[in-house]
This record gives structure tokens, C-alpha cells and sequence, in this order.
């Protein structure tokens, strides 16, 4: 019952997470659109009102006139739409998802026992607990204090936006010597959506609420304040892409089990970047296809490296399986049938080197050619097999008797 709560949970967690996040992006990316597209108004009651630009649009049987102002409207209307709960509950859902899928079982999913870093392969449970946070809150401190001393009046955003690709590369290694696999990508992907939905909270919507408090108050509202937001959302845009990949990325063991993960991960950002650039542009008006062709070059790039290299690859899967209770064989010995049935149903694609053509590495990482592999993940082994998740799609024929089998194991 335990399992399935979890499950369940996780399940509803996923949904809402899904869900706030297309709107979210969804919105995000429209505004981008729509900023870009904006033209200069003909009407001259328009212009001496105060617009900037303006955009017709049709849509749903029905048109639409978008109205820019360059500084303040003459009046605001009561109901004045804010878009911020759906970054905080992206956020949000996010951190209780990964919650629940890593922070409750830290040993097996976040530690890296064999990351070249010691002291980080010999983390407990609730120590790789404590260091995932604090890489997500270092993350966000580091990428603010870069906006506020490198271009705190958004003159050198130019400058800044080197210094924050240079800040994900080094986010992107770190996270592979401090964390297991998946949860490497995961929290690279997590250091970038903290800090765009940090970014909404702590400067863009601030910033408009002062905005609106001046104009309420017949006073002349300070530019830097929608000069910062701005800036602060056009980072959040170029980190759209990139995020979304990282945040699928667990579905693919070729990516966190390549010996160069960080170098798979920091192509894939910049791939992801550039390609939002040619979209931003092409919404202005200024279609550059070289962007398109240099995504497409970091992509390519990022296949030849991930790509299998015979024991170079077998290695690393083997590193990536995330032991966190490895047993001595002789302590506690797999009995005949278990290892026969795992034989039988798992180790087809829970392979150093998969028979299942439909797999280059094992999937999540989790090789069981030795026993003390095996071993090491019973628990999590009995869980999905007891739940049916396991074989997937049972597409090996995993009967019930021996689906007991698995679930007695040690008893």
C-alpha cells in the first residue's frame, strides 16, 4: 500500500507539474512572441497616448489588438492581469516531485558512489539530501549576484550573458561528480527553472508592482524597473529549452551514463539557447536560419559524443548504477530462483551492454550483470516488479509465480 500511495502521488505531482509548466512556458514564449512582434502604431491618437507598439492578431473566429505602452497608460483598469502563480506553481510541484521520487530513497537516487570526489561518493543519505538543496539555492545566489555586478543597469547584458553560459557549464560538471545519473541532469536542469522562477519572484513581479504603485500614486515610475524585468525575462526565455530537455532527459541512460555527461548536458543548453534566438528573432521580423544550423551542428555534436564506445560506455553504465547498500555475496547469497527469474525478465536490458536493441546503455543506469548489483537494488527491484510496473509493458511474460518470487525475496 506503502509503494502505491507513493505512486499515486507522484502521479498527481507529475500531472499538476506538466500542467503549470505548458502554461507557464506556453505564456512565456507568447509574450516573447508578442513583444517582438510589435509594430509601430499609425493611429495618432495612439502615439499620443503613450503606445509603443501594437500587433493585430486572429485567433478562434475572433480578432485581437495588443497595445504596448513605453512608459505609463493614462489609467489602469481594477482588474489588471498578473502572470506569476503559474511559475510558483511550476516551481513548486517541481520540488515536491522531486521530492518524492528523489529525496525519500537519497542513498539510491541522489548519491554518487563513484564520483572521483571522495567525500561526495561517501555522502549519506540526508547529506545528499542537504547538499541537492543547497546546489539548487547556491545556484540561484550565484546566477543573481552575476545580473546584479556584472549588468545591474542592463547595459552589459552582452558580458553577463557569457558569464551565466560559463556559470551552467560549471553547474553542469559539478552536478556529475556530485550527484548519481539522472539526478545530475535533473538538478542542472532544477539550478535554471529555481532561477527563472526566482526571477519572477524576487525582481519581475516586484518590479511591476512598483511600477503600478507609482502610477497609482501620480508619479513617474522607475525605469530600471522594467529594464531589470526585461532583462530578467529574456534570460528565462533562452533557459525555456534547455530546461525542458533536462527535465525529460531521465528517460534516456545514454546522456547520464556518457563518461562526459556535463559535456552532453552543456551542448544540449546551448543547443537549446540558440535555437530559441532564431525564433526570437524570426518573431521581429529577422529570419536567420544560421541559428537553426548552429543548434542543429551542437546537436550532432552531442550524438557523437553520447554515442556508444564499446568498454568506455560499459564502464561508465557500470559506475551510473547507483549502488547504496552493496552486500559482500557471501553475507547475503541471491538464491537460485530469484537470480533465475531476474536472469529471465531483467537483465535483457539491465545490461552493461543490452540485448534489447531498443537499448544503448541500461535504462536509468542500472546494470545487473553481478550479483552484488542485484543486491544492492532488492528493494527497488521487488517494488516495480511487485507493482506490475516492471517488465515494461511485461513484454518477457513475467508470470504471478514469478512475480511471488521476487516479492518473498528474503523472507
Amino acid at each position: 500500500m506503502e509503494a502505491y500511495i507513493l505512486d499515486f502521488v507522484n502521479f498527481m505531482l507529475r500531472w499538476l507539474h506538466v500542467i503549470a509548466a505548458i502554461a507557464w512556458i506556453g505564456e512565456s514564449i507568447y509574450f516573447v512572441m508578442l513583444d517582438n512582434s510589435l509594430k509601430q502604431p499609425q493611429d495618432e491618437n495612439c502615439k499620443k497616448k503613450g503606445v509603443f507598439g501594437e500587433m493585430w492578431a486572429v485567433h478562434g473566429g475572433g480578432f485581437y489588438h495588443n497595445q504596448k505602452y513605453a512608459t505609463s497608460p493614462g489609467t489602469l483598469p481594477a482588474d489588471l492581469h498578473w502572470s506569476f502563480w503559474k511559475s510558483y506553481t511550476t516551481w513548486l510541484s517541481g520540488f515536491a516531485l522531486f521530492v518524492v521520487l528523489y529525496m525519500v530513497n537519497p542513498g539510491f537516487y541522489l548519491v554518487n558512489t563513484n564520483s572521483s570526489w571522495q567525500w561526495a561518493a561517501e555522502l549519506s543519505g540526508w547529506q545528499a539530501n542537504v547538499a541537492a538543496v543547497l546546489f539548487l539555492a547556491f545556484g540561484w545566489v550565484v546566477y543573481n549576484e552575476l545580473c546584479k555586478r556584472i549588468s545591474p543597469n542592463m547595459e552589459r547584458d552582452g558580458i553577463l550573458s557569457i558569464a551565466v553560459g560559463v556559470l551552467l557549464v560549471v553547474v553542469a560538471y559539478v552536478s556529475t561528480q556530485l550527484f548519481a545519473g539522472r539526478a545530475a541532469f535533473l538538478l542542472t536542469g532544477a539550478v535554471m527553472a529555481t532561477a527563472m522562477s526566482a526571477n519572477v519572484f524576487f525582481w519581475i513581479i516586484p518590479g511591476q508592482r512598483r511600477m503600478v504603485d507609482a502610477m497609482k500614486a501620480g508619479e513617474e515610475p522607475n525605469p530600471i524597473d522594467g529594464k531589470r524585468g526585461k532583462q530578467r525575462s529574456v534570460h528565462n526565455t533562452y533557459f525555456t529549452l534547455p530546461v525542458v530537455l533536462l527535465m525529460i532527459s531521465n528517460h534516456y541512460a545514454f546522456a547520464y551514463t556518457e563518461a562526459q555527461a556535463w559535456l552532453v548536458m552543456s551542448l544540449l543548453i546551448f543547443a537549446g539557447a540558440v535555437i530559441r534566438q532564431f525564433f526570437v528573432l524570426m518573431h521581429a521580423g529577422k529570419t536567420q536560419p544560421s541559428y537553426l544550423l548552429a543548434g542543429g551542428v551542437l546537436i550532432l555534436l552531442t550524438f557523437w559524443v553520447a554515442a556508444p564506445t564499446g568498454e568506455s560506455q560499459v564502464a561508465v553504465a557500470q559506475a551510473n548504477a547507483e549502488p547504496s547498500t552493496t552486500q559482500e555475496t557471501s553475507e547475503s547469497p541471491l538464491a537460485a530462483n530469484v537470480g533465475a527469474t531476474i536472469e529471465q525478465h531483467c537483465v535483457g536490458c539491465h545490461s552493461k551492454q543490452p540485448e534489447n536493441p531498443a537499448f544503448s546503455a541500461p535504462p536509468a543506469g542500472f546494470a545487473f550483470d553481478a550479483v552484488d548489483q542485484i543486491l544492492s537494488h532488492q528493494v527497488k527491484i521487488q517494488e516495480v516488479v511487485a507493482n506490475g510496473y516492471m517488465p515494461l509493458g511485461n513484454t518477457t511474460n513475467m508470470t504471478k509465480e514469478e512475480r511471488e518470487i521476487i516479492k518473498s525475496w528474503g523472507e
